[in-house]
């Protein structure tokens, strides 16, 4: 990571009030209802949204699950998760402090995180998929900067003094180490998409894989 957590969850918390607006772009918008609609939780699932920042996914999500956690290391994205959830009146949304090493959960049946693991390393975003392993999941659906070529430096999704995207293949061969199978991979934009992996066994006939 090339700053550190602390750092982040500052940086975050200066412009929580004006994140919603500010992550506006089409391609934002279609990653985030791609998560939405693979996370596809049913009525007795906990789902664990990590990076939850200002709760877009996760209370989305709140009306189809039992329990939505969401864990995050700002302050101030929290905060404005629970005045979202307030205001929608969801009563089955926890938001707490966590991070991708330590998300202070014991297991969630569905796992989604969006825009925010592009904040870790490489080897840190292998250390963190072996956590959410760890939780017990069947599901697990990232939708975050991830580069399918060669990045167009004219055209960044990301700041390269401050995040670390990785390619589609080192997150798919982290997710396949870790013991997911790679059920969907979909290409939003040569820099942004979303990857969908799940317990073997678990796997759907309409499957779709995209080619990496």
């Amino acid at each position: 990571m090339k700053r550190s957590i602390d750092e982040h969850a500052a940086r975050f918390d200066e412009y929580a009030g004006d994140y919603d607006e500010e992550q506006d772009s089409e391609e934002y918008r279609a990653c985030a209802s791609l998560v939405i609609e693979y996370a596809d939780p049913g009525p007795e699932d906990v789902v664990l949204d990590l990076g939850c920042g200002t709760g877009a996914i996760g209370l989305a999500l709140a009306e189809r699950a039992k329990r939505v956690i969401g864990r995050d290391i700002s302050e101030g994205m929290m905060e404005r998760a629970r005045e979202k959830a307030a205001e929608r009146g969801l009563e089955n949304v926890e938001i707490g402090e966590g991070s991708f090493r330590e998300p202070d959960v014991e297991s969630a049946d569905v796992v989604v995180s969006n825009f925010a693991m592009h904040h870790l390393s490489d080897a840190e975003k292998r250390a963190a998929i072996e956590v959410i392993a760890g939780l017990g999941p069947r599901r697990f659906v990232l939708g975050d900067v991830t580069f399918f070529g060669t990045p167009d430096p004219e055209e960044p999704f990301y700041s390269p003094e401050v995040d670390d995207p990785a390619t589609v293949g080192v997150l798919a061969d982290a997710l396949t180490d870790a013991g997911f199978a790679l059920t969907a991979v979909e290409r939003v934009h040569e820099q942004v998409g979303v990857l969908v992996a799940e317990r073997a066994g678990d796997r759907s006939p309409t499957d779709r894989t995209e080619s990496v």
